[in-house]
């Protein structure tokens, strides 16, 4: 083997290290992700007695935290573009350990509204950020990794309702357990900054028209660099609607899982957080083996199969109520949906007649709505009905699954490819 052929091999050995540890630095941003905000969620119950809100005021109140992802979503990217998307994600990691501690120490309805909207406000931040250096580390890879990253979230959401259903069970107090959740999370996300990938985005080959699914894949009208046509506008209307119920059905488990579980069902404060967790794990089943399922059967018929899965699992549950029932039932749902923000957000990135980043930029904004709306339209249902009738949304949403999975590519996923190589991932 001559120098040169030495060289090839020693760089091909260190891109592989690289795109490796990235890639492991990029699962643990997600995991930290997941596991910060779901401490505080099974602690809302608490919180709620505690301030002495009802159903209704508390739905609004806790709608506080997409609030503030909303509004924030948007400024997300050009943090991105100034300071790199591996710093924004930690440094928004750091701040939502901080907003979740203020929310969990409110003395009054003001202050928990105040901290929720701050840590959603920085929670949009990580999300982007983390997002962005994961898609490029799929390209990198050429394949489809995505998913795997958001089974890594569920992981993270899991590890956190459990450790707050431990600090329940315990009798630690809030702001203790929020605390120490948030310094070891803080930990986490600042060693894996070392082993990201640095700098900016690089340019990729954008997909064809021909590449793209359903209604968006033929007669589009776009032409690049002419501007959106109305098809692919009316895509990014559908793929936003699908995001937003995976979203919104993800909330339901965050917002009313316990407090269903321990105030109708009667179910034990430690027990309530089940329902939460539940749902998480349904969610990081469908994660893990999601890239594969995708790969052989299509978005859409995945996104079917998922929102069949998710209306009968929960509608069951709701119809006969009991805690094992609803527990299953909340899991089917995280299930039905686990693939729905992962399939948005890549078809959103390749869509033609937009220049790269915007579609995946737009959706993940707008599908923060999912959060935002769903908390006070379930509070108000429940307020008006009872909590069981509120959560209908859920088979509701995974039946609206079904008559949108079009928008999907039928076929197997394809990503972007990586056009220029990456430096060295060491600052």
């Amino acid at each position: 083997m001559d120098r040169l052929e030495r060289v090839s091999v020693d760089t091909r050995v260190r891109d592989t290290r690289i795109d490796r540890r990235a890639r492991i630095a990029g699962a643990a941003l997600f995991l930290t992700n997941g596991a910060l905000f779901a401490n505080l969620v099974p602690r809302f119950p608490e919180i709620k007695v505690a301030i002495g809100i009802d159903n209704a005021v508390y739905g609004l109140a806790v709608a506080a935290f997409p609030a503030g992802a909303f509004l924030a979503g948007l400024a997300a990217a050009a943090l991105v573009r100034g300071f790199g998307s591996a710093n924004v994600a930690v440094v928004g990691t750091v701040l939502t350990g901080l907003g979740s501690i203020a929310a969990g120490l409110a003395p009054s309805t003001a202050v928990f509204v105040a901290g929720l909207f701050f840590a959603g406000a920085m929670d949009a931040f990580t999300d982007v950020a983390m997002h962005v250096h994961g898609m490029r580390v799929q390209r990198r890879y050429g394949r489809s990794i995505i998913n795997s990253f958001h089974a890594v979230w569920s992981v993270g959401a899991i590890l956190g309702g459990s450790m707050a259903a431990g600090a329940i069970a315990l009798g630690l107090p809030v702001g203790v357990h929020l605390s120490l959740s948030t310094a070891l999370f803080a930990i986490v996300s600042v060693t894996a900054l070392w082993f990201c990938l640095p700098g900016g985005e690089e340019r990729v080959e954008r997909r064809s028209d021909s590449g793209t699914a359903g209604v968006g894949a033929t007669g589009s009208g776009a032409v690049p660099g002419s501007g959106p046509g109305a098809r692919t506008v009316f895509m990014v209307v559908a793929l936003v609607m699908i995001a937003v119920i995976g979203t919104g059905v993800e909330d339901a488990g965050n917002t009313w899982a316990a407090l269903y579980l321990s105030g109708p069902l009667g179910a034990p404060a430690a027990l309530a957080a089940a329902g939460y967790v539940a749902l998480v794990a349904g969610q990081f089943l469908g994660r893990v083996f999601g890239d594969r399922l995708v790969d052989r059967f299509g978005q859409r018929s995945v996104a079917r199969v998922g929102g069949l899965v998710a209306a009968v699992g929960m509608g069951s549950a709701l119809l006969f109520p009991t805690i094992p029932g609803t527990v299953f039932g909340f899991c089917l749902a995280g299930l039905g949906v686990a693939t729905l923000v992962p399939a948005a957000l890549n078809q959103a990135d390749e869509l033609p007649g937009l220049r790269p980043g915007t579609g995946l930029t737009v959706v993940s904004w707008l599908m923060r709505l999912g959060f935002l709306l769903c908390p006070p339209l379930v509070g108000f249902i429940a307020e008006a009905t009872e909590l069981r009738i509120g959560l209908m949304v859920v088979p509701v949403a995974g039946a609206l699954v079904i008559v949108l999975s079009g928008a999907l590519r039928p076929g197997p996923a394809a990503w972007p490819r990586r056009r220029n190589s990456e430096g060295p991932s060491r600052r």
